[in-house]
């Protein structure tokens, strides 16, 4: 788009048939609804060159029409300048709906995909108006602007129609300010990566206590209310607030990510933990209540405890289970944490972190190899970009970093009925003050 647009070089975007929809989608939201696209079959993972090719010599699946008639037509036809003009768009949604029974207003919300496909709370006005009495925030003051891809364009949402989608979230109003922070944070917990991915959300400080949220056993299962509702009301207000998650159009998660129905929303264990909380290493006071965000969560490896020999070796194994493109964030039990003391003398999680920087390492050759690395980290290594660039220059059997020291994190989690840790491959975004909402 940026090369037709701006460049004014004639451009065809060539996209696999499962993006049909999303790609058009995608075009239209950025003001080129005309812009020449041309599809071939999916998958493209695993095909040989003389497939790949037959692709290219085929017909588009879309159209029927030969892809190569097609490419050519788009590179040589002229455009309608309108075809590149600006387009407006309604991003307004409806404050109310007709009344009606509760069960028809249920399926009115269920077929709109205002919902998670799971039963909610209706959101009258009386229930709404609670929410909102427990901030001193007006409804109508803007909290953020969110979207499920840089590709999209944002939308903005209220205090109200946050409020809105925690009541649906069946959320209490005690919890209403850890719900704005995270919609305050702009962060999406419904990101549209074919990689299925899913946010998560770590609170620290008081108000962890204030409303009952659960740091130890269960806290990342269904088991304490507030934890369930206050991640369930992050994931709807971020479909609704950045205009809609729908499968084959602005959501494209390949298998889908069961971490999306609570967004993997608990309490950090800062009393039973012997390091810092989380906030404290973000900039945030001890005594401040905040709440931390994370996107692309996608994958988990877990273990239990640290043997008195070859712990070393279990975490490297561990480490090396990773994709490089995901980082890992330690979700240690306190039993596990003081292991990590006990064994390694990491007395701080700084400490650790660092020995686990150093520890994750694999062949210069092997790391090149990943498909996300190639997709995405591969072009920003050509162009200059640090660590990166480094690591294109290394002998294929040099053991570089699979990481950047600054992506690895340390939470502290569980009830101690075991020491069982895991690592979660996610990407920490921000750390937003609860108190400012209250």
């Amino acid at each position: 788009m940026t090369i037709e647009a701006k460049y004014g070089v004639p451009t065809i975007a060539m996209h696999t048939d499962k993006f049909d929809k999303v790609a058009r989608s995608v075009a239209t939201v950025n003001g080129m609804p005309g812009l020449r696209q041309v599809f071939v079959p999916q998958p493209i993972m695993g095909k040989t060159a003389q497939q790949l090719r037959a692709y290219v010599d085929g017909v588009d699946p879309i159209t029927g029409r030969p892809v190569m008639q097609e490419v050519i037509e788009g590179l040589t036809q002229p455009i309608d300048e309108r075809e590149l003009g600006a387009i407006a768009f309604d991003r307004s949604t409806p404050r109310s709906v007709p009344a009606d029974t509760a069960e028809n207003l249920e399926q009115v919300f269920l077929e709109n995909r205002w919902t998670d496909m799971l039963p909610i709370v209706l959101p009258t006005e009386e229930r709404v108006a609670k929410m909102l009495a427990a901030t001193k925030r007006k409804p109508e003051e803007v909290v953020g602007r969110m979207r499920s891809t840089h590709f999209r364009e944002y939308w903005e949402y209220t205090v109200e129609k946050v409020a809105v989608n925690a009541v649906m979230a069946g959320a209490r109003p005690a919890y209403f300010p850890v719900i704005l922070a995270l919609a305050a944070t702009g962060v999406t917990a419904r990101g549209s990566s074919s990689s299925a991915v899913a946010g998560m959300a770590v609170v620290n400080g008081p108000i962890r206590n204030e409303i009952g949220m659960s740091a130890g056993l269960g806290a990342m299962g269904p088991y304490n209310h507030a934890n369930a509702t206050i991640g369930r009301a992050y994931g709807l207000l971020s479909q609704n607030g950045q205009g809609g998650s729908v499968p084959g159009l602005s959501y494209m998660g390949n298998q889908g990510n069961s971490y999306g129905y609570n967004s993997a929303t608990f309490a950090e264990n800062e009393e039973r933990s012997p390091w810092t909380p989380f906030h404290t290493q973000h900039g945030r006071a001890a005594q401040e209540s905040a709440v931390s965000v994370f996107s692309s969560v996608r994958s988990t490896a877990f273990t239990l405890g640290l043997p008195e020999k070859h712990w070393r070796e279990h975490v490297e194994h561990m480490l090396r289970g990773m994709d490089p493109h995901g980082p890992p964030t330690l979700l240690l039990d306190p039993i596990a944490a003081r292991q990590f003391v006990d064994r390694g003398a990491f007395t701080t999680k700084e400490l650790l972190i660092d020995w686990l920087y150093d520890t994750a390492r694999m062949r210069a050759s092997e790391y090149w190899n990943y498909q996300l690395i190639q997709n995405y980290i591969y072009p920003r290594a050509t162009f200059g970009e640090e660590p990166w660039a480094s690591k294109l220059k290394a002998e294929p059997d040099e053991m570089i970093p699979m990481f950047r020291r600054e992506d690895i994190h340390v939470v502290v989690v569980g009830g101690e009925s075991n020491g069982y840790w895991r690592m979660m491959g996610c990407n920490y975004q921000k750390t937003v003050s609860v108190d400012d909402w209250r």
